[in-house]
């Protein structure tokens, strides 16, 4: 492998700040290692903009602004060049082909190391023509950085949002009807991390010491069953619940009626039950020994206010 450039002097471009930017973003600035930390953001004059311009300016976050769904390659790669780090933070909601388009443009800039946005599921372990088709440009990206050498690379794979399992639209679990879905069987088991874990443990990972290189990262806040999670949102909400098995059938016939419905395409691949999980006590913030939020925390934390909100 080629040595990785160290004359680059503008520090780390974090693509985007969202969730899971503005959770990495704040990792990183509470780190004297990190060194300057820059944003690139879509360009935008809403309020909400001019105020998060303004928070990120306060904190000490220099700005640069592109839109990566309409940007070209060799654009997005001159705005990258400067940087010795680039992570993209920018998910599906950009559009099909951005997450290829990115990594295309950081391998062009000559970056040293770049993290894709692939904080989620294990898409090696699940293959490509899962029902979640999204899944298979994730894999592209792999193959694009694996079959290269000048630009290292780390995936962090941190099993779903743990705010996303609770969602209603999600359909797990329905706290109006105090019922939980198991998705594929009750055995089934789900990895979960929280946004501010995630940007806590990035931040960790690429100063890790050897440095960490090529490879895949698993964290992981927590794993469950869907039999767990049911007896979790019973203690929290202090109620029984209803509880339903979706099998694999279900929700592939669910999905084969409505074939254009995202939500219906996640549930399907959780639901499979194939590289979305993997043992906490395997994972990097394990084996360090950092505290990650497990879910019944998360879920005292959160679904006791929502419901006094």
């Amino acid at each position: 492998m080629s040595t990785p450039q160290t004359s680059k002097t503008h520090g780390i471009l974090v693509i985007g700040a969202g969730e899971l930017g503005g959770s990495v973003i704040a990792a990183l600035s509470r780190r004297d290692d990190a060194g300057p930390v820059t944003v690139l953001l879509r360009p935008s004059n809403t309020p909400q903009r001019s105020l998060l311009r303004a928070d990120l300016t306060a904190a000490g976050i220099t700005i640069v602004e592109a839109d990566v769904a309409t940007a070209s390659v060799t654009e997005l790669a001159e705005t990258m060049r400067p940087f010795h780090t680039v992570m993209s933070c920018v998910g599906f909601a950009a559009g099909s082909g951005t997450q290829k388009k990115i990594a295309e443009a950081a391998l062009e800039a000559g970056v040293s190391r770049y993290l894709p946005w692939q904080f989620g599921v294990d898409y090696d372990a699940i293959g490509r023509g899962s029902p979640q088709d999204l899944f298979d440009e994730q894999l592209d990206v792999r193959d694009l950085l694996r079959a290269q050498t000048g630009t290292e690379w780390i995936i962090v794979s941190t099993g779903m949002f743990t705010s996303f399992l609770f969602e209603p639209d999600f359909g797990v679990v329905d706290l109006a009807t105090h019922t939980v879905n198991a998705l594929g069987g009750w055995n089934n088991q789900v990895t979960l991390t929280t946004p501010e874990d995630i940007g806590a443990l990035t931040a960790e990972i690429i100063s890790t010491q050897p440095r960490i290189a090529n490879q895949v990262v698993y964290v992981a806040g927590d794993t469950i069953t869907y039999r767990e999670l049911a007896d979790i949102v019973e203690r929290v909400a202090e109620t029984p619940v209803t509880r339903n098995e979706w099998t694999v059938e279900h929700l592939l016939e669910d999905l084969r009626r409505h074939p254009d419905d995202g939500m219906r395409k996640y549930r399907a691949v959780f639901g499979q039950g194939t590289g979305v999980a993997w043992p906490k006590s395997q994972t990097f913030n394990e084996v360090r020994g950092i505290h990650t939020t497990g879910a019944e925390e998360w879920a005292q934390a959160n679904l006791r206010r929502s419901a006094t909100a």
